[in-house]
């Protein structure tokens, strides 16, 4: 089985080359990922998307967080709300994951040649680590339409 040498984040956090994939999710507790249970149907046409064929969700608000409190205070956790477009909104809660996941990438500059001198395998870096996700399993609820998505 051939093996990928995998390396810790590098000390500067600024890429050396354009990301094509969307932004992560930001938590108050760091990156997350969504878990939405059923279907997002959009009526976005091509000119519409992000790039790379993305679609905006909405905007996503966390009531509760309140950045004074301390760290430990994780009631924050409980309330989560997804304003989709200026009509629905999604309400979920924060779950911390069971086995946290790797976010990695290609490794910039010589990732071709290992340590050895040797050429052809690539190098994955390691750009962060999730530990939590933001789980949406309730169907939407209708709201006015002053929510700026």
């Amino acid at each position: 089985m051939p093996a990928i040498p995998l390396h810790p984040p590098a000390a500067s956090r600024t890429p050396s080359i354009p990301n094509p994939l969307p932004q992560l999710l930001q938590t108050p507790s760091g990156l997350a990922i969504v878990e939405i249970q059923g279907t997002l149907n959009s009526t976005l046409s091509a000119p519409q998307m992000g790039p790379h064929g993305s679609i905006p969700l909405g905007k996503l608000s966390f009531p509760l967080y309140d950045p004074l409190a301390a760290v430990q205070n994780t009631a924050w956790q409980k309330l989560v709300y997804l304003y989709v477009g200026r009509h629905q909104r999604l309400t979920g809660e924060v779950r911390k994951l069971g086995k946290p996941l790797a976010v990695v990438r290609k490794r910039g500059g010589n990732a071709g040649v290992s340590d050895d001198g040797g050429e052809g395998r690539e190098a994955m870096e390691i750009v962060e680590v999730v530990y939590y996700k933001v789980l949406f399993a309730h169907r939407p609820e209708p709201v006015g339409g002053g929510v700026e998505g």
